[in-house]
C-alpha cells in the first residue's frame, strides 16, 4: 500500500485548511507551490461585483434619461453581470461539492 500519496495529500489537506483559518505562513503557502487559490478566488469576485455595479449605474442612467446611456447597452451589460454571476454561483456550487467530497474520503 502507498502511504506516500496520503500522506502528501494530508500535508496539502492541513495547509490549506491553515490557510483557511488563516494561521498559513508564506512560507507554507510558498511550499504548497503555486498560485494562491484565495487571492484568485477574491479577484473573481471583485470582477463579478464590479461588473454588477457596473451594469447598476447603466440602468439607473437610463431609468434617469441619461441621453448617452441607450437600451440596447444598457440591456447587454445587465446580461453580462447575470452571467457572471451564474457562472461564479456554479463555480461555488462545484467547490462545495469538492469539499463535501473530501471530507467524506476515508483515510
Amino acid at each position: 500500500m502507498e502511504t506516500k500519496g496520503i500522506d502528501q495529500m494530508l500535508s496539502v489537506l492541513r495547509a490549506t485548511a491553515a490557510q483557511a483559518s488563516g494561521r498559513a505562513s508564506e512560507a507554507q503557502t510558498a511550499a504548497a507551490g503555486g498560485t494562491d487559490f484565495a487571492q484568485v478566488l477574491k479577484n473573481t469576485i471583485e470582477q463579478v461585483n464590479q461588473t454588477q455595479q457596473q451594469a447598476e449605474d447603466m440602468a439607473a442612467k437610463f431609468a434617469a434619461g441619461d441621453g448617452n446611456a441607450n437600451l440596447h447597452e444598457v440591456m447587454i451589460s445587465l446580461q453580462k453581470a447575470n452571467l457572471s454571476f451564474q457562472e461564479m454561483v456554479q463555480v461555488r456550487n462545484k467547490l462545495v461539492t469538492a469539499y463535501h467530497d473530501v471530507m467524506n474520503m476515508q483515510v
